[in-house]
This record gives C-alpha cells, structure tokens and sequence, in this order.
C-alpha cells in the first residue's frame, strides 16, 4: 500500500511523443537502487542502473559521496560506464561505500537521480573453538547460548541443528528459539534432548547461512537427596521483546542436590501493564509469541509475560520479640517428591542511628507548593520523633504535619519555610538527631523533562475528594490530554499531577483544588520551562545591493536561557526543494544572542533570494522564523566564464567550438550570452561573433581554415552590464591531410527496439593528420541502402555513443570512421547487432475505483500478452501527475493493479504503459478529482471493484 508520505517525494518523468516535440531535457526511465553488497560474493561486481531518455540523448556522469566520478579524465580500474550503467569491478569497502547520485544532462538541462546507498553485508564465521558442554538433570529447564557472530544487515534468522544437518529443531511447547539473540531455551529436558547442538544463522540479504561448533547437552547423573540452603522461589526469565517470551521458568536454590527432581512444563501467561489485552490479538509457539492483530492507538504500552508451575507460601509475624528469634524450615512438597529449605529469623534491638539514612543535607521546595522531608533512622524498637527548624520546636498545625515513620510534611511552602531542618529520633536504647537545609524555589524544569507537582488535603474520610488541576485557567483534562498530563492517586489524600515530556507550551501557573461535597481548598504553584529559544519576528530586507543585503529582525523568546548566537539561512530561486535553505555569509560572521541586524554578503547579483533566522541557547538551535518577503539583488557584470571550450575542424573545413553552457543563476543580469573569439597562431588580431542565447553550446565558422595551422578558440561571456572573463585558450589544429587510421574494435550492444550503444578504441595521430571526431553510420544489411545510411558525428574526446531511430527486430551493420577538416579516413570493420524486437502496440484497458470513504484510489488493468515478434511484457510503468504539469511520481510494479492516497484538492492524471525488454508500450491515460471536488464517482464503480477484487483473488 503506498503511503501519503511517498507523495512528497516528486521524480522528474515525462513521457514525450515524437509527434509532441522534436527536442527535449532528459526523463529517468531507470534510477539506481540502494544495494547491500557481500563482502565475499562470488560474483566480484555491483552494477548501478541509470537510464534517461531525451533528445538529443542525454550524457550519464556519476557522483560518489558528493564527488564527481570522473571515468574519462582519471581512469579507474574498478569503475566502468556500460551504458549510463556504473559498473564496480571488485568493490572495496572503503572505496566504494556510500551514496551514489546519476546526472543526466543534455542542451535542455540536467536531472539527478534519487540517491543510492552501497553498504557492505557480511557474516562472519563462529569461533572453531570447543562449545563449553551443558549440563542439566531430566525434567529441568536449560538455555543453550548462541553467541552470533558480527553480521551486517543485523536481520537474520536463527535456527539450531540437533547432531547433524539439516535436523533443524522445530519449536514447540517446550522448546523455544529467541530470534533476538538465538539462544534455545528448552523447559523441560526429556531423555530424547541428549546430544549435539549447533546454531544456525542465515542472513536472507546477503544469502549466506553459518553454524557454530556442537554443544552438547549432556544429563547429570545422582545419587543422594538434595541438602538445602535458602528458600525456594519461582524466577521467570525476562521478555527479550515486547512480544516474545522466553518461557524458561527456574527453580533458585542454594543447594547440593542428589537426587533428580522433575516439574511440569510451565504455563504462559500474557498481560498488558495498567489495563486489558487488546480484544485482538493472537497467541502462538505455545505461548511463547504475542501477535497483536490491526493495532490501534490505544494498544501503546508495555506487555508483560509471566510462566507459571508452582505455588508458594509465606510465614508472617505480626508483633515481634526476642523469643521469635530461631531457626525456620519451609517443607515444599507435591505428587514428585519434597523438598525444605531453611532460614534463620534474628530479631535485634539498637539505638537510633542515621549513619546509614541521613536526614538530606540539601533540601528543595516549589513555591506554594508541598515538601515531604524524611526522617529514616535504624533503630529497634521503633523510636519518637521530635523536628526542629533551628531552635523552634515544630509541632502538627494546619501547614506541618509530623507522619507516624518520622516524616515531615509542610503545605503551602514559601520562603519564610526556609532554613535548617533537624529531626531528633530517640527510643529506650539511645537518641541521635540529622539536619538538612530547605531552600523554597519556583518549579523549574527542562523541555523533555518530566515532573511531578504535590497536592494532598485533610480532609472527612466519609467523604469522598476530587483532585481538579488547571494551568492558567484552562482545566487540565486527563483523558484527551493524556500524552503530557497524568492524574497520580496515591494514599487517600493525595492527587498529585505528572507532567510527562515537558514542553515550553505546559509553562504557566498551576492550580490544584481538592473539592468534596461540603467544601474546597486550592493551591497554586509556577512553573518555569527551559528550553530551545523561539522563531525570531519581523525577518525583513532593507537595502539592496548586488551581492549583499540589510537584514534586520526581532528577539524571539530565550525560554528561559540566555541566547547564546544568531544564523542567517538563504534559499535562493533555483532551490531543488522548499526546505533547501542554506547557512549565510553574514558580516560580522558571528552574530551573538543579541544581535538583532546584520549584512548578509557573497550573494549573487540578479537573484530571487528569500532569508529566515534563528537563535540558538545552551539546548541547542530554536525554530526558525518565518521566511522574509522574496527580494532581488542588482544586475552586474559576470564573473563565470564557460567551461569545457573544445574546437575542431569540421569535415568540409569549418571551425566548429562547442562549452558547457553556465548555470543561469551565474547570468547575473538580462541579455546574457557569449562571445567566441579564434584566431590563427601568427595572427594578432582575435576575430569574434556574439551568441546570443545563453544555452546555446555550439558555434560554427562556415570559411575553411587554413590547411596545416594551429587555431586558437575562447568563449567569453556578456551581460546587460558588460562583458564577463574569458575562458582558458583551447588549440585545435586546421589538418592538411585526413586520418589515415581506421578505429579498432567496434563493438555495439542493443538497448530497446529503436536504440542501440556502440563502442570503438580511440585512433590518436599527430598533425598533420590530427583526428576531430569521428563519424558512425549505419544500415539494415540486408533492408537498406548504404549510401543512405544514418550518421552521428562526435568529438575526438568520445569514444561512445548511443544509437537512435532504429527499426525493431532487424540486422544492422556498423561503421566508424575518423574525420578532420581535410576529410574522412578509412572505416572500420562493419560490427553487425540485431534490435530488440518492439513492445505490444495495443494499449491497456485502465480502470478506477476510489473508496468509500474516498481515502483510498484502486487502479487495475487488463494484463497484456506479446505475440511472437513483441517482446516479453516484464512489468509495468506507473506515473501519477497533476493535471497540466510535466512532472510526478513514477511507481513500477509487476502486477495488473495499483493503489494511491487519494489526492486532497486538484485533478490529476494517471498514465500507465507496459515495461517490456524492447522499450515501453503505448501510454493509457485516466483522469482523477480530489476528494473536495469528487462526486459520487465512487459509488458508480463499487460493482466493478467487487468483479475485480474477485478477479485478483482467483489468481487470474
């Protein structure tokens, strides 16, 4: 099912007929996927896919980890382009891990694929050394550990083989595997469980399974009675997940026991802490698995599993005295045997002493709040307790309130409550007293943070009390505001207020009101966040330069501390996404928490920017504001020149020069182009001719040059303002004879039904036979007529190209030869290819149901079969765009149906085409309104939903 959230994530795809248009920018049909690579795969390469249609076609370069790979300038043995395909011949952690972008760029522009993560799995081998041996007697529980290796992906499975392969244990209601940490967990040992044990990890990424060395399991062997020391009691192993139960219950003694003692298998039993199971849920592998079924938001918490097989029994004493003093024995028997256990009770007597429990030296108290100080002495028998705050006695008021265990409670604290605190314990064996120092502050707390603030009253226990809570006036409700508020109920009198992950919002003043059927108290208390500093105000521009701007702002909130620093961010018109902000150069380059203007500088001149801002505090960076009113700097002259400036001599004698075209936001002003400039070596005078558009690339001087003479190319750049700096001077040399070597080895590979890539091994000749590119032609054998045959002239610097307009399913012969201005050398050796046979022409028969509850958008098709000269339908090609826009979100998939997020707002259209060896079939289209302006369309359609989905289940 695909999610709301995977609608936000656009990719550049189009689909372009060629009656449309003649020309357009590229369009990923195939975009690199993340790969985990084993680290000892047999087969010693990862292969990146990326391809892009366009016209004319587009040139493929990769980026690793925001580097450029740059196969033709430096050569590397480990990466090759097959295609627009990367290609890493024996891959090398730490050369190859990382993230792999794939540019597609031709005149009309350049796309970037979505990112592609290369991790490398492994799974290392078990230790070879020796397994320590289990020892356990007949009918007891034991655990065999498996101790996994290191692994990457950690996602395996666990299994355990007993003596040989493949005898894998199957689990069952006494035997159980942890898929978190693979141990095997057996609760009662039979005669049968005697042997070897290996655990089995395999890990589905990477497909590589290994096993560890034998443990055996081997019975113990007695002859005497059991002599015991400490009490018996039941010990449960803990969950290793909230929904998995080891169910290996142990009997803890202290004992040396002789003789076997056997139990009955354990009982699983599953609850959920603080309230009931959900109503659906599932229990399986004997109790041992919880699966809760079409979860809910009410199913959040913790889940607890308890096992249970035998009873238990207490000894209580009420009042005790020295004659209690002695020696016990509990006798714990049933149908198997007896067993006893002793303890010794020693009953004691002492002064009061607070060496080990001291009253707390440094004592805190909220503000109107209450203050429990405790008083905690050992003593025996219980001692009477005096508190003194200084020199005056304190005895039980309306505010102080001296508890039966010593403590000392204060209401309503304030600062005339501070000072020292002493708490004198006496009884008939000694006296001793502690002190500690209460200081009254307002409750402050931290974001994140969780506190509790204190509420208890006095009040007729026939009565029943009610705890309300409200912050500024607003009645705290429990039920809908559960995720940060909690009610605690402890004794009768209290109705404390838990306040859970804190937020700068949950500061104010606090009111607690214990209320019953005849009256009412209230205390107040403040409470004080500290946390990130809030979005500065008023983010406004106000003056204008070319490459810097006046920005002026408001303070936001420090939230309780200090603003430690200023950033500035930019987004400039050519941002790729609407959260691609960027840190400004600002001046001064540190702006401390008070700077409330600064210029922001080393911006560039005839650009939309856009500015925001934020403080940061000790807790880190704040919310940003909200962005300013878009701006434009002034024009100037450029500064960026093109790049890539190469000149030939062309077949007929003309000078061609071709760049890379600048960015458009390096235009820095209207009526921006370029200037080309060439001139013979012994010239002294440059001449030159003005290009006008900016994405141009391309100039031809029609007069032929001189035969035999070094040609000096530069392009510059111009602006309403002037003209830019010139690029590095290119030399390309005007030939006297042609190229008198053929190029080796052509090889070619099909790509579609219509398209082809071919390769050739560069010829290099030194004047005057200097190579200018090379020419490639070619023709159906046995169909067409040589002399008719298409051509593609490249530069001497390409040694590829791609193949376009060819006819499906035919024989194609290959020639490439090298050019210079003094015309073509000898070809090639014909290479011959077939095309791939073509895609089925017939379009597919689209339809559409939306839900009732208009949420959900199903999509199903007729499944389309090829004949014998189609190719092989593989897949599918979902795209899913608005309504007069180029781009949306491109879905492949090998099933005839498909489902959506139905749309908010707006009309959208839907294409689907097959995917097939040989290219793509023909586009079906269909319409969809959002749910605002949706009608009753859903309901027309239910009929043919129900055919359908009867239709898919039967597998046809």
């Amino acid at each position: 099912m695909v999610t709301p959230a995977m609608l936000l994530c656009v990719i550049s795809y189009f689909f372009l007929s060629a009656e449309e248009a003649t020309g357009f920018g590229p369009i990923f049909e195939e975009e690199p996927l993340d790969t985990v690579y084993a680290e000892d795969s047999p087969e010693n390469k990862i292969s990146m896919n990326c391809r892009a249609r366009a016209n004319p076609p587009a040139i493929i370069k990769w980026w690793l980890n925001n580097w450029e790979i740059k196969l033709m300038e430096q050569p590397d043995e480990h990466f090759s382009l097959v295609g627009g395909n990367l290609v890493i011949t024996n891959p090398d952690k730490g050369k190859h891990a990382g993230k792999y972008v794939c540019v597609a760029k031709n005149v009309y522009g350049t796309v970037i694929s979505k990112e592609a993560i290369v991790k490398f799995g492994y799974l290392n081998q078990f230790p070879t050394d020796e397994r320590e041996a289990v020892h356990v007697k007949e009918g007891q529980g034991a655990v065999l550990l498996c101790s996994p290796p290191s692994r990457y992906p950690s996602e395996v499975m666990f299994r355990w083989i007993y003596n040989d392969f493949p005898n894998f244990i199957l689990p069952d209601q006494r035997r159980f595997v942890s898929q978190t940490t693979g141990n095997l967990y057996i609760a009662k040992v039979e005669a049968s469980d005697v042997g070897n044990y290996s655990c089995f990890v395999s890990s589905p990424t990477i497909g590589k399974s290994v096993f560890s060395m034998p443990i055996p399991l081997i019975p113990q062997i007695e002859s005497e009675r059991c002599h015991i020391t400490h009490n018996p009691k039941i010990f449960t192993h803990n969950c290793l997940t909230e929904t998995e139960c080891c169910f290996v219950t142990y009997l803890v003694i202290s004992a040396l026991c002789t003789e076997e003692v056997k139990r009955p298998l354990p009982h699983i039993r599953w609850r959920k802490l603080d309230a009931d199971l959900p109503p659906n849920y599932e229990v399986s592998m004997n109790g041992a698995l919880l699966h809760l079924i079409n979860v809910q938001y009410e199913d959040e918490g913790s889940y607890e599993c308890e096992t249970l097989n035998y009873g238990k029994g207490e000894l209580k004493f009420s009042s005790l005295t020295f004659e209690d003093s002695g020696m016990y024995q509990c006798i714990a028997e049933n149908e198997w045997g007896t067993i006893y256990a002793s303890a010794e009770l020693r009953v004691v007597s002492c002064a009061p002493t607070f060496i080990y429990n001291p009253v707390k030296k440094v004592l805190l108290g909220a503000e109107n709040g209450r203050v429990v100080i405790e008083c905690k002495p050992r003593a025996a028998p219980k001692p009477k307790f005096i508190w003194k705050r200084g020199s005056e006695l304190l005895t039980n008021s309306s505010r102080m309130l001296i508890w039966d265990d010593g403590s000392l409670e204060i209401l309503n604290a304030s600062k005339s409550d501070e000072g020292s605190y002493t708490c004198y314990a006496e009884n008939d064996r000694g006296k001793s007293n502690s002190t500690g120092t209460l200081t009254i502050t307002d409750t402050e707390t931290v974001v994140g943070d969780t506190t509790v603030l204190r509420c208890s009253a006095s009040y007729d226990s026939s009565l029943d009390i009610t705890f309300i809570w409200t912050v500024d006036s607003y009645v705290i409700n429990f039920y809908t505001d559960f995720e940060h508020y909690e009610l605690l109920m402890g004794q009768e009198n209290t109705g404390d207020l838990l306040i859970k992950n804190i937020q700068v919002r949950h500061a104010g003043r606090y009111s607690c009101t214990a209320q019953t059927i005849v009256d009412n108290a209230t205390a107040e208390a403040d409470v004080s966040v500290k946390g990130l500093p809030g979005p500065p105000g008023g983010v406004r521009v106000e003056e204008i330069g070319d490459t810097s701007v006046k920005l002026r702002w408001s303070l936001g909130s420090d939230h309780g501390s200090p603003l430690i620093q200023h950033v500035v961010q930019t987004r400039d018109f050519y941002a790729l996404d609407p959260e691609d902000w960027k840190i400004a150069s600002t001046s001064p380059v540190f702006l401390d928490g008070s700077t409330e203007s600064t210029t922001v500088v080393d911006l560039y001149p005839w650009m939309q920017y856009e500015f925001r801002v934020h403080a940061i505090n000790e807790f880190g960076a704040g919310e940003n504001s909200r962005p300013s009113i878009k701006i434009k700097t002034w024009d100037a002259r450029p500064t960026v020149s093109p790049s890539d400036v190469i000149g030939q001599v062309g077949i007929s004698g003309e000078l061609i020069v071709t760049w890379t075209p600048v960015k458009p936001q390096f235009f820095f002003g209207k009526k921006f182009g370029y200037v080309v400039a060439f001139k013979q070596h012994e010239d002294y005078e440059w001449k030159w001719s003005t290009v006008e558009d900016p994405e141009t690339r391309r100039y031809v001087y029609k007069e032929s040059m001189t035969p035999d003479t070094e040609i000096q190319v530069k392009v510059s750049t111009y602006n309403n303002k002037g003209e830019g700096p010139s690029s590095l001077i290119s030399v390309v040399y005007s030939p006297r004879l042609a190229p008198t070597e053929a190029p080796l080895d052509v090889y070619a590979r099909q790509v579609t039904s219509t398209e082809a890539l071919v390769w050739w091994l560069p010829v290099y000749q030194a004047p005057p036979n200097w190579v200018d590119g090379y020419q490639i032609r070619y023709w159906r054998k046995y169909d067409d007529n040589e002399a008719a045959a298409s051509r593609v002239l490249v530069h001497r610097t390409i040694n590829q190209t791609r193949l376009e307009n060819m006819r499906p399913d035919s024989h194609y012969l290959i020639e490439v030869r090298a050019f210079n201005g003094a015309g073509l050398g000898p070809p090639s050796e014909h290479c011959e290819m077939f095309t791939r046979r073509p895609p089925p022409s017939r379009r597919l028969r689209v339809y559409k149901y939306v839900s009732f509850n208009r949420k959900w958008l199903y999509l199903y098709w007729d499944h389309i079969y090829n004949y014998w000269n189609e190719s092989y339908v593989e897949g599918y090609k979902i795209l899913f765009r608005k309504e007069g826009e180029r781009y949306g979100k491109l879905y492949t998939t090998g099933r005839h149906y498909f489902d959506f997020p139905m749309p908010e707002t707006g009309d959208y259209v839907i294409e689907v085409r097959a995917r097939c060896e040989g290219g793509d079939g023909p586009i079906s289209q269909i319409r969809v309104q959002g749910k605002a302006t949706l009608g009753a369309e859903s309901l027309s359609v239910a009929a043919v939903l129900l055919l359908a989905l009867g239709w898919m289940n039967l597998g046809l």
